[in-house]
């Protein structure tokens, strides 16, 4: 049979073996993509969902913050923001006044030359547009706590701001459950104090925390809490298909609009097995996910929940940018192994920004074998990080069946994390 992984820009075609054992291709099924989404946004904008227009809400305003998602994420801002923004205009926001905050969390800054990508021809230079920073305690403002004491630090711009608007996707999420709507404020324009609680081990070792759950999810707890501190006025996110068109907008209140993306997008998401898997294929669905080691943990946790102790994964990820932040590289190479990591984290000796992906993927690694097929690393720079290499997926699979057995039960995920796996009667990690 012959698959194409979301691999990069362009994917990866494969040719794979149909065997007694094999479970399927499991992709996530698509609403029909919107005729006119543009239409739709502007609609939306007027007639929003548990909330007045958007209008309504700017009018008297003499600021404005609009949060938009960092590069990473292929949020269609090209088609959210001119609608967006003009309407904020025609509402009386004096344009000097209005502020395209990027909602960086703990990621890199956005590079000049990504600006017109991210943010569309029409939006480019003629509006203020800054990085949140969570590392300067000046650009940031205690709006309460948190948990134990932990301070909720939010960026102080978006905090000022008269109008407060958000932006963003919803699509599976590791611990948040599905991104969107509160997670533009945490993690996005978030201190690091408080990423240090919402990203510790004990939050990223938690049942709940994990793909498509809300209920007693405390990151998604701890989201809605930071967001009613730091105030939040209107939300506009999308869902999309596998070829990035838009197939839903959710415009209005900041909680039951993205709640209704949520419960929207979750059918088209979520598949279940009957029984665990001996091995899976899976990728981290491509750009622009795909483009470091870092956010391809996304893909090898969204397999382990399918893959039984014992198993293999091999996600098939990009990487241009190699291993991602240089702190996240460090603590997998460092490591002796993936149990003494966690067992240093779980010691809290240091904090190190991005060590909650590498304790993901540690996790994994105590009971899983992860291969990678990747462009941006040779076997010795992966052997580093106690990840293995794979030179070509349809020879890696021949071999998974010789160990595993003829019998073996496998499958493919061609869209990585963008399906959420399930087994059925399996009620946690």
């Amino acid at each position: 049979m012959k698959v194409v992984l979301r691999y990069g820009s362009e994917g990866l075609p494969v040719d794979l073996p149909e065997t007694p054992g094999f479970a399927g291709v499991l992709e996530p099924s698509s609403p029909p993509a919107l005729a006119d989404p543009a239409a739709e946004v502007a609609r939306r904008l007027g007639e929003p969902l548990a909330s007045p227009p958007l209008a309504d809400l700017a009018r008297g305003r003499r600021s404005a913050c609009v949060v938009v998602r960092d590069v990473t994420r292929p949020v269609p801002n090209a088609l959210l923001l001119p609608p967006l923004l003009h309407t904020l205009e025609e509402a009386g926001v004096p344009r000097e006044g209005i502020l395209l905050l990027v909602a960086t969390g703990m990621h890199r800054p956005t590079a000049p030359g990504e600006l017109p990508g991210l943010l569309g021809p029409e939006v480019l230079g003629r509006y203020r547009v800054a990085d949140h920073d969570g590392r300067r305690p000046e650009d940031l403002v205690e709006v309460g706590r948190l948990g134990e004491g932990v301070p909720a630090l939010v960026n102080r711009r978006y905090v000022e701001a008269e109008l407060k608007v958000l932006t963003g996707f919803v699509e599976p999420h590791m611990w948040a459950g599905y991104s969107g709507g509160r997670k533009s404020i945490l993690p996005g324009i978030s201190g690091l104090e408080t990423l240090q609680f919402m990203h510790g081990p004990e939050m990223v070792a938690h049942p709940g925390c994990e793909y498509g759950r809300l209920e007693g999810n405390p990151f998604h707890e701890a989201g809605l809490r930071v967001m009613a501190l730091a105030g939040a006025d209107f939300v506009v996110n999308v869902t999309q298909d596998s070829a990035r068109r838009v197939t839903g907008v959710f415009a209005g209140h900041p909680v039951e609009a993205h709640l209704a993306g949520c419960r929207f997008l979750e059918p088209h998401c979520v598949r279940e097995l009957d029984a665990p898997l001996d091995f899976a294929v899976t990728t981290n669905a491509g750009a622009p996910l795909d483009c470091n080691l870092y956010q391809t943990t996304k893909g090898i946790t969204g397999a382990a929940a399918a893959v039984r102790p014992g198993g293999d994964i091999l996600v098939a990820s990009r990487c241009a940018e190699g291993a991602g932040s240089p702190e996240y590289g460090r603590l997998l190479a460092d490591a002796p192994s993936p149990t003494a990591l966690l067992e240093s984290l779980h010691r809290h000796e240091a904090f190190v920004p991005d060590q909650w992906c590498a304790q993901e993927t540690c996790q994994v690694l105590l009971d899983r074998n992860v291969w990678v097929y990747s462009e941006g690393f040779s076997a010795e720079e992966l052997a580093r990080f106690h990840l293995r290499k794979a030179d070509d997926v349809a020879g890696w699979v021949r071999d998974r069946l010789a160990r595993h057995g003829p019998q073996a039960r496998w499958a493919v995920v061609p869209e990585g994390p963008m399906v959420i796996l399930r087994v059925a009667g399996d009620d946690g990690r």
